[in-house]
């Protein structure tokens, strides 16, 4: 692995030379470190920059940055900034206190300019992250092995102040997908003494989030979650072990390894559109929540009707612990619920209003057919021999240009209003004919569904 590094994009090597610049001017020391200098070591270019300044206290070095950026604080206790619209963090290290006032241990720390480089990176999370590289000198600092551990494909804590931060067991979790790591057993003993209670949605959904986003095999991460025993926190997932599946369908096995499975095929074909990839991940994990609750296993056959709709409660309860964003939700829920349907309308080529009211359902079926394909081909040893199911529903849908958006009501209560319609149940019951037979493919325009509206009306005259 490389000693010596070059940063290639021309944009980030130049802020960097900048940064240091001015810091090693006034007397401190700029430090390159963590998810860069692992990249960089990895052979790999970085896209932003994780940067540790020593030597000067931060009124100094903010009065410093804000000379030519926007600067962001990220806490007063202690020392984050952040240049506004460019990629770069850059930190002073910082010291823990211990305080009964915190309501969560390990978050209450102060800034220390002159701690050494060293120590610095032992309060680092893993020996892969706890790496520094000096710019101006080419030094690289890596007390910990963390150039080994990368080469060995090895995840290990960096020190015994791992503990400072429980939440550091979901950063393994993204991390050993991500890389396609092992957690060592010493660091897996260390997980399993702490816990995620008392921590906000918005820290665990950060690590969750890299996790779908980043992963090459989420199936590693889900299993150290497992080996840690941090599923306990996850009854949703946890309940997935065990749960049995019909062998002729499913020789995977049970709901547990065809869920890693789905994933790991999520993870080979995001899109890079992070909304869509988040909704659609999320609709995987979660697809078969309902399993457990439906499953019967009558000696000769295992099924599991109904398994869909039961995993609405599980999945909401689920996702509302990870994330306070509730039209994510909303957007994750109907893929779990339907994620059936593709192959069910394929089976009985399903007809174009069937389509239309699907569209209605899941808001986009292009998400939808994903989550289906992943369920699909989730299946090892069974090969995956295409998706026709999927190809013929998003072929259908993309010509009633219903794949990507809802089909809106062409007849509204204005049009009948001024038909003489007058507000009320009446009129209510009318829109949805109106709507119904819109999306049975009875009209296309508003003037045809004006039309249709007032043979309706002279029908009940």
């Amino acid at each position: 692995m490389p000693t010596r590094f070059r940063l290639e994009d021309p944009a980030l090597a130049s802020l960097l030379r900048r940064i240091e610049e001015r810091v090693r001017g006034m007397g401190g020391r700029t430090w390159v470190v963590g998810g860069t200098v692992r990249d960089l070591v990895l052979g790999r270019q970085p896209r932003d920059l994780d940067l540790e300044v020593t030597g000067l206290p931060p009124g100094q070095l903010h009065t410093l940055l804000s000379e030519q950026y926007s600067v962001q604080f990220v806490g007063k206790a202690f020392a984050v900034f952040k240049l506004q619209g460019l990629p770069v963090d850059i930190s002073i290290p910082s010291r823990l206190h211990t305080t009964e006032t915190t309501s969560i241990p390990g978050l209450l720390r102060q800034a220390d300019p002159d701690m050494p480089i060293d120590e610095a990176l032992a309060r680092r999370d893993f020996t892969i992250n706890a790496m520094a590289w000096d710019p101006d000198t080419r030094e690289l600092r890596d007390p910990f092995n963390g150039r080994e551990d990368l080469a060995a494909a090895r995840l290990r804590h960096t020190s015994p102040q791992f503990v400072e931060d429980p939440l550091r067991v979901l950063r393994a979790m993204h991390l050993a997908a991500r890389f396609e790591l092992s957690v060592v057993p010493e660091t897996i003993a260390l997980c399993r003494t702490l816990s995620q209670e008392g921590h906000p949605s918005e820290r665990l959904w950060e690590e969750w989030k890299k996790f779908l986003l980043l992963s090459r095999k989420p199936s590693l991460g889900l299993h150290f979650l497992d080996q840690c025993g941090w599923l306990r926190f996850y009854p949703e997932l946890s309940a997935l072990q065990g749960c049995p599946q019909d062998p002729r369908w499913h020789p995977e096995g049970d709901v547990w390894i065809h869920t890693l499975h789905c994933l790991d095929w999520f993870a080979a074909e995001r899109t890079g559109h992070e909304r869509d990839d988040l909704i659609v991940g999320l609709g995987i994990l979660c697809h078969d929540f309902g399993k457990p609750a439906a499953t019967k296993d009558d000696g000769e056959h295992i099924t599991s009707r109904g398994h869909e709709s039961e995993g609405t409660g599980p999945t909401k309860t689920f996702l509302e612990r990870l994330t306070n964003q509730p039209d994510m939700i909303d957007d994750v829920i109907p893929l779990v619920q339907c994620h059936l349907r593709p192959r069910a309308l394929f089976d009985v080529r399903a007809s174009d209003g069937a389509i239309r009211r699907l569209a209605r359902q899941v808001t986009r079926i292009d998400r939808l057919v994903r989550v289906a394909r992943a369920d699909h081909a989730g299946r090892p040893p069974k090969a995956f021999d295409g998706f026709p199911a999927g190809d013929w529903l998003l072929s259908r849908a993309k010509a009633l240009t219903v794949d990507r958006q809802v089909p809106l009501p062409l007849v509204m209560g204005r049009h009948l209003l001024e038909l003489g319609v007058q507000p009320g149940p009446d009129m209510g019951r009318l829109l949805d004919d109106c709507f119904e037979a819109q999306l049975d493919g009875e009209f296309f325009t508003v003037e045809e569904g004006l039309a249709y509206a007032k043979s309706k009306l002279s029908a009940l005259c």
